[in-house]
């Protein structure tokens, strides 16, 4: 991971106590917590996640992240960067990781590379686009993630640095990540990997922007992995109700970054290019892996698209995290439960993209 400042020793302590506290029964991860089990919805939270979120209000990181109105978007970043860090691990190894430089919609983006090591060549093309309420996040907040998908799912991943709002607000990352996807699809072969079968995924806004360019693409990738996507911007859902404080992303934060995204562009919310749930038609549409946290604001919408799509005749695999928030593929390195939930998609990513041989 490229590192854009030293550690504080403080950062270093934290990110080693909350590396350790993975590995405590969760009877003493509870006690830890201060409180008794979170029961939602007939949903219990992971008690390593509530031992997370406590400790990240004891230290004042809960109140950071209810911040919104008002703050600068580059201390946003920076408080991403940092926090990545902070509770990052040993990176994942894979067979090569490379910085390259990908099409996108007014000119090249940085992207990064990361090459499977195991034998069996060619591998099928993972185009992979970082959450972060299309604010925040970049190639090095989700280096990890992307490691673990090239390593367990077997693929390669193109990591794209699309164009993040406010500066560049809707359609800017969207047609960043449509330009990727045809740049993907046109250099599969010179990466080493299968052309046949080039995928799109992402996390959170990322996930929103792989659905859109999935549904507006010439050439049709051959699998979309959607982890928990906002497909609705348009309203509430019960789980934006259940969840709205508390569980990592809050409705404030939402707001901030929708207003990010597309306040101030005359822009509809429920213009399918920005809620893809509301969408005329979703049939033709790739095979797809739909991913929600059963403890996510956007858990129900993300389930209704995947509904609405299998609905449209779309091979759909839909999994629920059971006790996760948002933001899981984050937690990798701090949260037991997280990581295995990111090995299991990357399992069901291998499978998918497989029969797609």
């Amino acid at each position: 991971m490229t590192r854009t400042r030293s550690q504080s020793a403080r950062e270093r302590v934290l990110g080693a106590a909350a590396r350790a506290s993975a590995g405590l029964p969760p009877r003493v991860q509870l006690a830890l917590s201060g409180s008794p089990p979170v029961r939602l919805d007939g949903q219990q939270l992971d008690p390593g996640i509530q031992l997370l979120l406590a400790a990240a209000e004891r230290t004042g990181a809960g109140a950071l992240a209810r911040r919104a109105a008002g703050e600068d978007p580059v201390d946003a970043r920076e408080n991403t960067r940092s926090e990545a860090i902070t509770f990052s691990g040993r990176p994942t190894r894979v067979g090569a990781v490379r910085e390259l430089r990908v099409d996108g919609g007014a000119g090249a983006l940085g992207a990064r590379h990361y090459v499977p090591a195991e034998p069996g060549a060619p591998h099928p093309l993972l185009v992979y686009l970082h959450g972060g309420g299309w604010t925040t996040g970049d190639l090095d907040t989700h280096d990890e993630t992307c490691r673990l998908l090239c390593r367990h799912a077997g693929v390669h991943v193109v990591a794209v640095d699309y164009r993040l709002a406010p500066e560049h607000k809707f359609p800017a990352g969207l047609e960043d990540a449509a330009a990727a996807l045809r740049w993907a699809q046109a250099n599969a072969e010179r990466l080493g990997a299968d052309p046949t079968r080039v995928a799109i995924g992402g996390d959170s806004a990322g996930a929103n922007l792989a659905a859109v360019a999935s549904r507006e693409a010439e050439q049709a990738p051959a699998l979309q992995l959607l982890i928990y996507p906002p497909t609705d911007l348009t309203g509430g859902t019960r789980s934006r109700e259940l969840f709205a404080d508390g569980f990592f992303l809050t409705s404030d934060r939402r707001r901030w970054f929708d207003e990010n995204y597309f306040g101030g562009t005359g822009a509809d919310p429920a213009d399918p290019r920005l809620s893809p749930l509301l969408a005329p038609d979703l049939a033709g549409l790739p095979p797809s892996i739909v991913v929600t946290g059963a403890f996510d604001p956007l858990r129900d919408e993300g389930e209704a698209y995947a509904a609405a799509l299998r609905a449209a005749g779309v091979p759909v695999a839909l999994r629920r995290a059971p006790g996760l928030v948002h933001g899981f593929v984050n937690m990798t390195a701090v949260n037991r439960a997280a990581r295995d939930a990111v090995l299991g998609l990357a399992g069901m990513t291998r499978a998918a993209l497989a029969l797609r041989r």
